[in-house]
């Protein structure tokens, strides 16, 4: 009976001993999640993102030099026109009443410079004879000097307003789209007055705008990236070919503009653009490391922070005493103490214990 009981005991012994265990192997396998921070450079590689507009390299506002009503105009929308393609024209009345009436005054001043010449040799012929004064001969020279003077102007006014009829056709200056028509046939127009756009060249820019807070570190020839809201999974290579020196007063930006590099016919002038700079500091000896305030704890010895170290099936904290610079927008900079890439916990240092085996949040 004695030995019934004490075979009992026994196995009830082992029952809470091997629950105890399971329990303690429990309690160790809950593992603190914490929320950690990589070590990383100021002034590093940076991604800003700015939007802009599409458009092509070259737009041509297109206008008549002369007044008059439209009486042809082939321009439509879309439409793929060659360099010196007529596209409009006047009806230029005005141009040529004004082109004959130079005409006859040309022919009237032609005419008079013709008398003055015979005369002028008449007199010369009659004062070598000594038959005419001194002074009728003067006179003479002078009348046909002016009636030349005359004919040359009226030769100059009849080629004015022979180009004056020629500014009453509008010819393309490019080769290129139209992407615009503002006027219809039996308008009346003015000198200037725009008619029409032509977009011409191929390649195609962004125009955008860039704080003055970075506008330093954009330069010229800058590779850049480039989305589209409209085209979907495609990134397009660029270049910055334009950076404005002075201030935009209506945008308080600076204006800068991105050549694509890699043609699309996708791509069309108005489409809103993204477009991605990334700025690298490469004087690495000039880069301070940098971490979060919240990672920077303070106890008797100093400054210091959790190190996370270990691998995905095991991590654990260390306390690792470091140097601090300057307090950043970023975070700090760190003097010594830390490398770059290292792992540290940014949130409840005051709970942690060196050494404690923690999990990634």
């Amino acid at each position: 009976m004695i030995n019934q009981t004490i075979r009992i005991l026994s196995i009830f012994c082992l029952i809470i001993l091997n629950s105890s265990c399971k329990e303690e192997k429990l309690v160790e396998e809950i593992l603190r999640p914490v929320k950690y921070s990589e070590v990383s450079f100021l002034g590093g590689d940076k991604a800003r993102i700015f939007s802009g507009t599409a458009k092509t390299e070259k737009i041509i506002n297109l206008s008549f030099r002369n007044t008059g009503i439209i009486t042809l105009l082939d321009m439509k929308l879309g439409q793929q026109v060659k360099k010196g393609q007529l596209l409009a024209k006047l009806d230029n009345v005005q141009s040529r009443l004004n082109y004959e009436s130079a005409i006859e005054s040309k022919n009237s001043a032609e005419s008079q410079m013709n008398t003055s010449k015979l005369n002028l040799n008449r007199i010369r012929t009659l004062y070598e004879k000594g038959s005419s004064s001194l002074s009728d001969y003067e006179a003479a020279k002078n009348s046909y000097r002016t009636a030349v003077a005359s004919f040359e102007s009226s030769k100059r006014s009849v080629a004015i307003q022979q180009e004056q009829i020629r500014y009453g056709y509008l010819y393309a200056p490019e080769d290129g789209a139209i992407a615009a028509v503002n006027s219809e046939v039996d308008e009346n127009v003015s000198p200037g007055q725009t008619i029409g756009v032509l977009n011409a060249g191929s390649a195609i820019e962004i125009a955008l705008g860039i704080p003055e807070s970075i506008i330093n570190a954009v330069k010229k020839d800058m590779g850049v990236k480039v989305t589209f809201t409209a085209i979907d999974d495609t990134t397009f290579r660029g270049i910055v070919s334009e950076v404005a020196p002075a201030l935009d007063q209506n945008t308080s930006t600076y204006p800068v503009r991105i050549t694509i590099v890699d043609s699309d016919e996708r791509i069309k002038s108005g489409m809103a653009a993204n477009v991605n700079f990334e700025f690298v500091d490469e004087d690495i000896s000039k880069r301070e490391l940098i971490i979060p305030a919240s990672g920077v704890g303070e106890d008797a010895n100093g400054r210091f922070v959790f190190l996370i170290e270990g691998n995905d099936n095991s991590y654990y904290v260390k306390k690792q005493p470091i140097e601090i610079g300057d307090l950043t927008p970023d975070g700090f900079e760190v003097t010594s103490g830390l490398q770059a890439g290292q792992k540290i916990a940014t949130a409840g240092l005051q709970t942690l214990l060196n050494g404690q085996k923690v999990k990634l949040n």
